[in-house]
C-alpha cells in the first residue's frame, strides 16, 4: 500500500450549494443502492473507492449518488450511454439558480419556474436535480429513440418528475427550439451540454489521449466505447458549430426565454461564440466559470430582453 493520500474535506471548488462538496461516504451510498457494494473496494492509499474506469462501477456509484441525494425511487440508463458525473452536473443547476436569482433577493424556486434541457439524454441528470433543488419543472428535448425511452422511464416511475418534467421528441437534428417551443410558451431558462467533437474519430482520439495519460496503457475498445453515443459526443463542425447554431435559432425565439445558456467546453470556442451573439444582438452576456476538480468548466448565457422586459417577466412569473 502506498503511502495514504491527505484529502481535503471539502471540495471548495464546487458551488457553495452542492451535495458533493465532502468526500463520498459510501456507507451512506451503499444503503441507498446496496448493488454499489460489489465495487466499492481499498485503493492503493487504503481509502475506500471504485475502479472509475470500469463502466459498471461509475454507473453504480452515479445511481447511488441519484437516489441518496436526489430522492429518486428509479434510476437507469441503457448500456453505453452517457453516464455523466453527477458533481458537475449540480453545478451547472446551482449556478443556473444564482443566474436567476440576479439582484433578486432570493432564487426563485416552484414548478411555475420552467427550463428546458436542449437534449435530455438518457440520464435525465439536468431535471433531476433542477427539480429536486429548487421545485423547477422542465421540458427535455431528444432526437434519440432510446434515450427518450429511458428518460420516461425515469420520468414516470419517479413521482416527483411525473407532474415536473415532459419529454418531447425533436424531429430535426439540426433544431434546437422549433417543434419543441410551442407558439406563446415561455421557459425561464434553456440548459445544454453540446457534444463538443467535431468527428467521431476527433473523439475516439481524445479518448485514448485521456485515458492513456490516467492509466499509462492503451485502453481497450470496451473502454473507448463506453460512456456516449455518437449524437451525445460529436457533431459537424463541433461545439463551435452547435453553439453557434443554437444562438441563430434562439433570436427567432427571443421574446420565449429570459435566459438561454449552454455549456462550453473549450475555452478557444469562447471568443467565436461572444462574436455570433454580438451579431444577433443581445442586450446582456454572461459567461460563468466553474471548477471541478482540476479542471475548470463554463457555460456563456445570453437574453434578449430589455430591461424593462425583463422587470416585467419576473413580476408576472417569478
Amino acid at each position: 500500500m502506498q503511502e495514504k493520500k491527505e484529502h481535503p474535506k471539502v471540495k471548495s471548488e464546487l458551488h457553495p450549494r452542492s451535495k458533493h462538496r465532502a468526500r463520498y461516504n459510501f456507507e451512506k451510498l451503499i444503503k441507498s443502492s446496496p448493488e454499489l457494494g460489489a465495487f466499492v473496494a481499498p485503493n492503493k492509499y487504503g481509502d475506500e473507492s471504485i475502479d472509475f474506469f470500469n463502466p459498471a462501477a461509475v454507473k453504480a456509484l452515479n445511481k447511488a449518488l441519484l437516489l441518496h441525494h436526489y430522492g429518486l425511487d428509479y434510476w437507469d440508463i441503457p448500456e453505453h450511454y452517457l453516464c455523466p458525473p453527477i458533481p458537475g452536473r449540480a453545478d451547472y443547476i446551482h449556478n443556473i439558480a444564482d443566474l436567476l436569482k440576479g439582484n433578486l433577493t432570493k432564487i426563485p424556486k416552484g414548478d411555475h419556474i420552467k427550463g428546458l434541457d436542449i437534449g435530455v439524454g438518457a440520464n435525465c441528470i439536468y431535471p433531476i436535480i433542477g427539480q429536486h433543488e429548487y421545485g423547477w419543472s422542465f421540458i427535455g428535448s431528444e432526437t434519440d429513440e432510446a434515450a427518450i425511452s429511458s428518460a420516461k422511464q425515469i420520468e414516470q416511475r419517479n413521482f416527483n418528475l411525473k407532474s415536473n418534467l415532459e419529454i418531447r421528441r425533436q424531429e430535426k437534428s439540426n433544431d434546437f427550439f422549433h417543434t419543441i417551443l410551442k407558439p406563446e410558451e415561455r421557459v425561464d431558462f434553456t440548459m445544454c451540454n453540446p457534444p463538443f467533437h467535431a468527428s467521431l474519430d476527433d473523439a475516439q482520439k481524445a479518448s485514448l489521449k485521456k485515458l492513456k495519460n490516467l492509466k499509462g496503457k492503451r485502453p481497450s475498445k470496451a473502454l473507448l466505447n463506453f460512456g456516449g453515443q455518437q449524437n451525445e459526443l460529436w457533431t459537424k463542425g463541433g461545439e463551435a458549430r452547435f453553439v453557434k447554431d443554437m444562438i441563430y435559432e434562439s433570436k427567432q425565439f427571443a421574446k420565449q426565454c429570459f435566459w438561454f445558456t449552454s455549456l462550453i467546453s473549450k475555452e478557444i470556442n469562447l471568443k467565436p461564440t461572444y462574436k455570433v451573439l454580438e451579431k444577433v444582438n443581445v442586450t446582456e452576456v454572461k459567461t460563468i466559470e466553474m471548477g471541478q476538480g482540476h479542471k475548470v468548466s463554463r457555460f456563456v448565457a445570453w437574453t434578449f430582453l430589455s430591461a424593462e422586459e425583463q422587470e416585467q417577466w419576473i413580476s408576472e412569473r417569478w
